[in-house]
């Protein structure tokens, strides 16, 4: 490359006549990343290996479900976790037609969140379904026998993610429903029966344009009353619906659309309900009334009573009301210590 040349003839260089190639470390960046201002509100109804099924919300997050669209997870979220009835923005391809594939650029703050753990030994807790209002504890009064364990450790998991907990009984015309509902009538839990000849109008009172999520052992009718519900939920959870990249799983959870409005969130195949990121003071505080009860007992007390806790302030309730549903919450903190994994059982029927 020639230089030019000064009045003495001498070759000289300017910054005009050096070239030099920017290094990867030389162009500025920026920690700005786009608002996604015109992002479309969806819900996710399925999960399938690295791709979200969701539906645009035509009408609010509850009902009037529209367009279908299958959806990746943007880069800039990063690891975030997105589960079913998570409440999403996402932008793209939002036409829903085969083979298109849109974006999940945002996940709005969760309302409620069912939890788990893998066991009561794994400090690492997962969320099964978001934004539920209701959990439905599906139980077969006989044939297989109810598990009072399980029910318990369902109303911590519903009490403590903020859902609201519905025993549903099935199996009725083998055996009493009223013995095994007893055992929790001092939670004021609601119950119904739902066996199959049973009627299902109040339990469309209850889960009609909600979200609710379900949850029962094998073999207690879950899939029979799934498809009572949606009688089209074979089809829908027999393939992932709208991602097609797969079998529905033991592991994963999908939401089915009401025909009167509203979701019913299928979780099957949770074979164990570890409950290991609960303590007991996150169980009493979900009775207001007891948690203020509790700050009279001595610091580290479980509310277990006697002998581990022999000034819990439990055993001072004078209201005989109260005191019944305060023996009835130990219950449900005995619970916290078995994890029996036949008990716990939810594999999918």
């Amino acid at each position: 490359m020639a230089g030019r040349r000064g009045a003495s003839g001498a070759r000289g260089w300017d910054e005009s006549d050096v070239r030099v190639r920017p290094g990867k470390g030389s162009r500025p960046r920026t920690k700005r990343r786009p608002t996604h201002d015109d992002a479309a509100a969806a819900m996710v109804v399925s999960v399938d290996r690295g791709r979200w099924g969701c539906v645009l919300l035509d009408d609010g997050p509850d009902h009037s479900a529209g367009t279908r669209v299958v959806t990746m997870r943007a880069r800039e979220l990063g690891r975030t976790p997105i589960v079913v009835g998570d409440q999403v923005g996402v932008v793209g391809d939002l036409t829903g037609a085969r083979d298109t594939l849109a974006r999940i650029v945002r996940v709005e703050d969760r309302s409620t969140v069912l939890r788990r753990t893998a066991d009561d030994s794994d400090p690492y807790e997962r969320v099964v379904v978001a934004n539920a209002q209701w959990l439905l504890i599906v139980v077969a009064v006989a044939d297989p026998p109810p598990r009072a364990g399980f029910v318990a450790r369902a109303l911590v998991a519903a009490y403590t993610g903020g859902l609201e907990p519905v025993l549903c009984l099935t199996k009725g015309d083998l055996d009493d429903p009223s013995v095994f509902a007893a055992e929790f009538a001092a939670l004021d839990v609601p119950v119904l029966t739902v066996g199959v000849d049973d009627d299902l109008g109040p339990l469309h009172e209850v889960v009609d344009r909600r979200i609710s999520a379900l949850i029962g052992h094998s073999g207690v009718g879950k899939s029979t009353l799934v498809n009572r519900l949606v009688p089209d939920a074979d089809r829908a959870t027999g393939r992932v619906s709208g991602v097609g990249k797969g079998r529905h799983t033991s592991t994963q959870s999908v939401a089915l659309e009401l025909a009167d409005g509203g979701w019913v969130v299928d979780t099957p195949g949770i074979r164990s309900f570890g409950l290991a990121h609960v303590s007991p003071d996150d169980v009493v505080a979900a009775f207001s009334d007891l948690d203020e009860i509790a700050e009279d007992c001595p610091r580290g007390c479980t509310h277990q009573g006697p002998p581990a806790d022999p000034e819990c302030a439990f055993d001072a309730i004078e209201d005989p009301a109260t005191h019944r549903r305060a023996l009835a919450v130990r219950e449900l903190l005995g619970a916290l210590q078995s994890n029996d994994h036949w008990e716990l059982g939810l594999d999918q029927e």
